[in-house]
């Protein structure tokens, strides 16, 4: 029983001291990223579901699948144009569209990274404000990102979201250099 007991011991130390040297690791982890870390064009996937009420006041679910291109000008800066389907209940909004592609345009906003590669954004458009966290990897190249508040801009005033889960993957655009075999 004691030898039971001093193993379980044992392994609850090894375990903390694990975790507690995550803890360090992450608490000391020092990037280096800053807003010149997010420059340049990415493509993004966008899905996610958004609860809110129609004009009667009764609840809503809308369901959400895009794709969106996003300008990072690495000084906090962005710009953006998508094209986001959503389900056939959702109350028709009638953004800016460019004539050619379709893509909504006229998107706006700021962004701020932090040292630990993590950050947040905002989007200005004529039918709504988006604020989303994200997390840089890969050096930069991509970014995952989750949208923390969401309000529709309707003709008759802002209506925040009751609740929003949205979520993207982007990635830088621009060549990558390619694998060369030492022939």
């Amino acid at each position: 029983m004691k030898t039971l007991f001093r193993k379980a011991m044992l392994a609850g130390f090894c375990l903390l001291g694990v975790l507690s040297t995550g803890a360090r690791a992450q608490g000391s982890d020092r990037d280096g990223c800053s807003e010149a870390t997010l420059r340049g064009d990415y493509a993004f996937t966008v899905s996610g579901t958004i609860w809110t009420t129609d004009p009667t006041g009764a609840p809503l679910v809308i369901e959400r699948d895009g794709i969106a291109m996003t300008h990072f000008d690495g000084r906090g800066n962005l710009t953006q144009v998508d094209y986001v389907a959503s389900s056939p209940n959702a109350p028709q909004m009638n953004p800016p569209k460019d004539p050619t592609t379709g893509f909504h345009i006229d998107e706006s906003g700021t962004y701020q990274v932090y040292s630990d590669c993590t950050g947040t954004f905002t989007i200005n458009s004529p039918t709504s404000i988006i604020t989303v966290n994200f997390v840089l990897s890969d050096h930069g190249r991509a970014i995952h990102t989750i949208v923390i508040s969401l309000t529709l801009l309707k003709p008759s005033g802002p209506v925040p979201a009751v609740g929003v889960l949205i979520h993207s993957e982007g990635h830088k655009l621009g060549r990558v250099p390619e694998d060369r075999d030492d022939r």
